[in-house]
């Protein structure tokens, strides 16, 4: 049986195809596996309960309930109405940014949103004379997250650029690092200059490490898309309000050259894949055209779910007095077994500025990470490792880029321990056998 060229990307084994089937063979695995390598959010029992509540409060009226309504009627392609007027009047409530409904989709989760706008900006493009040219999705500062980096219909078209790295403190305690934007490099790269560049991209907080762009570099990075004429994605899946699993104090902007991007998935319902776009009308109809060809219509039971939680500001007040202490918490937990098991290595961590995530760096690790995955694989403890994360940047010269993991903080405290200490076990004798 012969696929075409796009099918045939498909029938490679990807990072992210790796990240799901590792999660869900653990999740069925006869024997406990230390699952520190998925995105799964934690269960919050706080915010379950507000979730069950709602549904409770759906299903009255039997057969005739809003719960019937979400799942046995199609939204319009934007998406389900009422979560949309509960979404223009809440950030325009909290942000005063006079959206309006021509301003949000819906989608069926984050990654259908990055596959929709990335096909969008990013590919073959063709101008008034015929003349065809592609053009590339700029990742400002890489390590970036996994799951963009097979979405695109026409080959890879990504852009990434190193990251400054400095030593930093955290708590008063040594052994952390922190990235930032390379300017001079983005500033001067051919590619923004000779008009090679679609949109420019990043995740704030950031997927894989945790990192939060300062606001000094939101407004730089802004400023170049607006004068190459570019829009500037934001993808806001951990931050603020919602799930709000952001820790430095921040400001969330948005104006017509942006596209914001957040997801229902990381406050709690992954499972109800429900990502949401804010954009210039024109993003947004031709986004709901999309949909109505790739989908017919957005899933509406998680907006069904959310929307009375916005209306009354439930929804914030959980992520807020919950969600971010919860995490902010368990990421402290990771970090004092991680200094306990490792502390007399070359083991830095990227200080924890939001996200579920820790992003480790074992400097001169004698391995790869991915080979370091598999022998953490064997002992039931699973990881991801950092090469996976530089779409459209040549490692071959970059060591940096093979000695990070990522690791999941949503797990329950015990597997954190245990996972924590088989971490410690293989990499302290790597190091001492080096």
């Amino acid at each position: 049986m012969k696929f075409s060229k796009y099918g045939q990307q498909f029938t490679k084994t990807s990072a992210i195809s790796q990240l799901m089937d590792d999660l869900g063979d653990a999740l069925k695995s006869p024997t406990p596996v230390n699952m520190l390598g998925g995105g799964n959010p934690a269960r919050i029992d706080k915010v379950n309960d507000a979730f069950f509540s709602v549904y409770q409060s759906l299903e009255d009226g039997g057969l005739d309930s809003d719960a019937i309504e979400s799942i046995g009627n199609y939204s319009n392609p934007q998406g389900d109405a009422k979560f949309i007027n509960a979404l223009v009047e809440f950030f325009n409530r909290h942000y005063d940014w006079n959206l309006t409904t021509d301003n949000i989709a819906l989608t069926n989760g984050s990654q259908n949103a990055f596959f929709y706008l990335f096909n969008l900006f990013g590919g073959a493009f063709e101008d008034e004379q015929g003349n065809t040219s592609n053009k590339s999705i700029l990742l400002p500062l890489a390590p970036e997250y996994v799951g963009y980096s097979d979405v695109q219909i026409d080959g890879e078209h990504f852009i990434s650029i190193k990251p400054e790295i400095e030593e930093v403190e955290h708590d008063g305690d040594t052994g952390f690092f922190k990235y930032s934007v390379d300017f001079k490099v983005l500033e001067n790269l051919p590619a923004l200059k000779n008009g090679e560049v679609g949109a420019i991209c990043c995740s704030r907080p950031t997927n894989p490490t945790g990192n939060v762009l300062t606001d000094d570099e939101m407004a730089h990075l802004a400023q170049i898309a607006k004068q190459y004429d570019v829009p500037l994605i934001i993808d806001n899946a951990y931050g603020e309000p919602f799930p709000n699993i952001i820790y430095p104090d921040v400001n969330l902007n948005w104006d017509s050259n942006t596209i914001l991007c957040f997801s229902l998935s990381k406050i709690g319902l992954p499972g109800t894949r429900t990502g949401i776009i804010i954009a210039a009308p024109e993003v947004v109809k031709t986004v709901s055209a999309m949909n109505a060809v790739v989908n017919l219509a957005p899933t509406r039971f998680g907006a069904a779910i959310v929307a009375p939680l916005l209306e009354n500001d439930q929804l914030k007040q959980l992520c807020d007095d919950t969600i971010q202490p919860f995490y902010a918490n368990k990421a402290k937990l990771a970090i004092s077994h991680i200094k306990s098991e490792l502390g007399d290595y070359p083991v830095f961590i990227h200080k924890p500025e939001g996200a579920i995530f820790l992003w480790v760096w074992f400097k001169d690790l004698p391995i790869s990470t991915t080979e370091l995955y598999e022998r953490l694989k064997q002992k039931n403890t699973l990881i991801i490792p950092s090469e996976h994360f530089y779409p459209g940047l040549d490692t071959s010269d970059y060591p940096h880029a093979f000695e990070c993991i990522r690791m999941s903080i949503a797990a329950s405290d015990e597997t954190l321990e245990s996972g924590i200490k088989v971490i410690g076990e293989v990499v302290r004798e790597l190091y001492d056998n080096k």
